[in-house]
């Protein structure tokens, strides 16, 4: 098993260039994410009684800008994951991410949406207190839900369903010099609780989807 993620790492995206730094990103970081895929794609096997996979961030689209962020993705397909609601785990170069992700591509993004909102109280209710939520995860920038209210969240989810590039990520961030992201153990941990707490969001969001 490897280490948890380091302070070098997370310097990996302030080296200049794309073929530099998509060498260290495929040399250093996607190994460490494998690695994680090990333990993480058969826990939410077991917890979702559904065959789960992971797919690793390629960038292969990417001619000349470097990837900013980095990131591997648990879904129920093994063909792909932007068109469903995925889990997170990646990098940018100040911290690490743990998702819970509807991203654009998502063709029910708007039942989705309306489901979660017809169930606003438990929703909300089941939101981590010391999580983040994020409306665009090609953006760095998110909100710390303790600093939000119902109708910001509501207001969040009503973007959501309705502007067509809209996003709903919902997860946990981490410093580079936090323990629980140095520590494996401790990452696996953290994961695997926040995911936990993520679930029942996850399967009301598939009960939409399915309809």
């Amino acid at each position: 098993m490897t280490n948890g993620f380091e302070q070098k790492d997370f310097d990996i995206f302030q080296v200049p260039g794309l073929e530099e730094r998509m060498e260290l990103i495929q040399t250093v970081i996607q190994p460490k994410f494998a690695a994680l895929g090990e333990e993480l794609v058969p826990f939410l096997t077991e917890e979702l009684n559904e065959d789960m996979h992971l797919h690793i961030a390629r960038h292969a689209r990417r001619t000349v800008n470097p990837p900013s962020d980095t990131w591997m993705a648990i879904s129920p397909s093994k063909r792909g994951y932007k068109k469903l609601p995925h889990f997170q785990v990646g990098l940018w170069d100040d911290h690490l991410f743990i998702w819970l992700a509807y991203i654009y591509e998502l063709p029910e993004k708007a039942e989705i949406a309306e489901a979660l909102i017809d169930d606003l109280e438990s929703v909300y209710q089941s939101l981590p207190e010391d999580g983040w939520i994020s409306s665009d995860h090609m953006k760095k920038e998110a909100d710390k839900i303790n600093e939000m209210g119902k109708e910001d969240f509501l207001s969040i989810l009503e973007r959501f369903k309705k502007v067509k590039k809209a996003e709903f990520l919902v997860g946990k961030r981490f410093l580079p010099s936090d323990d629980a992201v140095q520590d494996n153990e401790k990452l696996i941990e953290e994961i695997k609780k926040t995911y936990s707490a993520l679930l029942p969001i996850y399967r009301h969001s598939l009960k939409a989807a399915q309809k």
